[in-house]
């Protein structure tokens, strides 16, 4: 009778050991599918009716909920087989017993209830997380209450030591993800040069203020209003743009803008009847727009809504005291996600790099960091200056002389000619 005991409470044991090891292999392989599993996919699926998809997409909302049940989980099943394998084996090899627990408990939760769900997870990781995705709900709702009480105790404990933590803050953002991943698989020949660009230009949209690709008021072509007509046609058609600013008096002073398109045919309209007397009392404010000012500080993300809304291609950038800094357009946008969109009219971007013989490359200093960046794969920093010659002023905290070198950021910068205090062009070498 005691021998059916024994017999009856070793097989019922050993049963409870494999049900425990089961229950630890499904903790650990949805821990990793859920977390490893694709969100687009998921939606993607759910959006054609999976509901184990739609699942998986409402349990990983709250991460740290997820991941501190399935943990909490997995410890108590792995935790009450090894005590169960240790009181089994102890009536078996006595004081030994111990050791050969810990040895067998260890290969088996290691091979059957880590390394191989975990494999198989990762390797479908949208099949599995849908499919798991209803246990592991009832599971979170069980265990809550305790994961939370959990939570609130180590952020209790890690305030002590002067650690504050954010339980709204994401542990990685999107965009972080989204660049992480473009430069992994860049760097693996997966994703090219020129989509990872693109694709991050777009993501930097929001980031980044008109003021940073503004054509800088220094360099724009305006038209004087009180000139006479003859005279502002020729310089219309002798410039590059379709647009121009219109002055009077100061050309602090913008009054509004003239399109090539429209000027040409009011003064056609004027010469069809070869009547000049018309075309000297020609009034240009008939024919322009009226001026539009943007905020230097206002996003490219919220400039590029607000062009497509206004159906406009051109702004004129302010800064907080209604001076004029500068110009912007919807191409000096779009150029931030597509690079350089070049026509015969336009400085192309080859012009302003040159490549020499000893490897190093001569620069326009009006060059944006940016553009820089994105022609040689360099990480130049871009926040304390817009241009390569800015950011050697601020580095070098002066206005360089022709001949001067510096090395920072891992780079030499030689000054090879000036332009007044503007510096014309450099020369950059990669240390």
């Amino acid at each position: 009778m005691d021998t059916l005991t024994s017999d009856a409470t070793f097989w019922i044991t050993a049963g409870a050991i494999l049900i425990l090891l089961v229950l630890s292999a499904f903790f650990s392989g949805s821990e990793t599918a859920l977390t490893a599993a694709s969100r687009g996919k998921l939606r993607t699926a759910a959006d054609r009716g999976s509901k184990g998809a739609q699942t998986a997409l409402e349990v990983t909302e709250d991460s740290e909920r997820l991941i501190g049940s399935v943990l909490l989980g997995n410890n108590v099943v792995n935790i009450l087989a090894t005590s169960l394998a240790t009181a089994l084996l102890t009536k078996i090899f006595g004081q030994n017993g111990v050791a050969v627990a810990t040895l067998v408990m260890t290969l088996l939760v290691l091979i059957f209830a880590e390394v191989l769900p975990k494999t198989f997870a990762i390797t479908y990781p949208e099949t599995v997380a849908s499919r798991v995705a209803g246990p592991i709900a009832l599971v979170v709702l069980v265990f809550s209450p305790m994961v939370a009480a959990v939570r609130y105790l180590v952020r209790g404990v890690l305030y002590l030591f002067g650690v504050r933590t954010d339980p709204d803050s994401n542990i990685l953002a999107v965009r972080e993800e989204i660049a992480g991943a473009l430069q992994i698989g860049h760097s693996e020949g997966i994703v090219q040069k020129e989509d990872r660009d693109r694709i991050l230009g777009a993501l930097d949209l929001n980031e980044r203020a008109v003021e940073e690709i503004m054509l800088h008021r220094s360099s724009i072509q305006m038209v004087d209003a009180d000139q006479a007509p003859q005279d502002m046609l020729v310089q219309i058609l002798d410039s590059p743009h379709t647009r121009l600013p219109l002055f009077r008096g100061d050309q602090e002073n913008i009054i509004g803008v003239i399109h090539a398109k429209d000027l040409l045919r009011a003064m056609h309209k004027l010469l069809a009847g070869s009547d000049a007397q018309g075309l000297a009392a020609f009034d240009v404010m008939k024919v322009a727009m009226p001026p539009y000012f943007v905020p230097e500080t206002t996003t490219l993300g919220d400039q590029m809504r607000n062009f497509l809304k206004r159906q406009t291609h051109f702004a004129l950038v302010v800064d907080e005291y209604g001076g004029l800094q500068g110009l912007i357009t919807l191409e000096d946008i779009l150029e931030e996600i597509v690079g350089e969109i070049a026509d015969e009219f336009d400085d192309h971007e080859e012009d302003q790099i040159e490549a020499m013989a000893d490897g190093a490359f001569m620069v326009d200093g009006g060059m944006t960091i940016r553009d820089l960046n994105r022609a040689h794969d360099w990480n130049l920093p871009d926040d304390e200056a817009n241009t390569v010659a800015g950011l050697v002023i601020h580095e070098a905290q002066m206005i360089p002389v022709e001949g001067q070198v510096f090395s920072f950021h891992g780079f030499r910068f030689e000054v090879l000619r000036k332009e007044e205090n503007r510096i014309a062009t450099l020369k950059i070498r990669k240390l």
